[in-house]
């Protein structure tokens, strides 16, 4: 098992990113904004002027995937890690967020990047949302998985701690 490298990449990252206009600021949950999104800063807190403030910025009202949005995402996803020789190690796609643990040899950035343009174009090629309709709330979540035991405790919070299995539809 390995412990510590010097390797110049991670083991894999763990990318999240959200529907546009399904989480806030001023939330309930907590949010991060981009002035104040260092490692361990606090987070914004529950705010329900916020929220709302933000609410009526939205240029359309919020996306949530029903069960055949979800399954072009992973297949999008899927096709990213393909083609790029990316490992896909797990991929969860839920109504208002994806999570994936993908093995890359580069910045995690340019994987979130991908992961969303190619999910948002195979979305409007199927005419499931419409050409003007922003599906991806701006930046995402990419942690670092330096070491295996991290790497299997991310794959058991994608799989296994999102809540109750969705109803899915095989990719096609």
């Amino acid at each position: 098992m390995r412990d510590f490298d010097d390797n110049e990449f991670p083991l894999a990252y763990l990318i999240t990113f959200r529907c546009y206009g399904t989480w806030l600021h001023g939330d309930g949950r907590g949010s991060m904004d981009r002035k104040h999104n260092a490692y361990s800063s606090p987070k914004i807190s529950r705010s329900p002027s916020f929220a709302n403030s933000d609410r009526q910025q939205l240029k359309h009202p919020a996306i949530t995937l029903n069960a055949r949005q979800r399954a072009v995402v992973r297949k999008a996803v899927r096709a990213v890690c393909e083609h790029r020789r990316y490992v896909l190690r797990c991929i969860n796609v839920r109504t208002n967020h994806a999570h994936s643990v993908v093995t890359a040899m580069c910045r995690p950035e340019p994987v979130l990047d991908a992961f969303k343009s190619y999910s948002t174009r195979a979305l409007r090629g199927r005419g499931l949302i419409g050409a003007h309709q922003k599906p991806w709330a701006r930046h995402g979540s990419t942690i670092y998985l330096w070491k295996e035991r991290d790497v299997a405790k991310a794959i058991e919070y994608v799989m296994l701690s999102q809540g109750d299995e969705l109803f899915s539809l095989d990719d096609d």
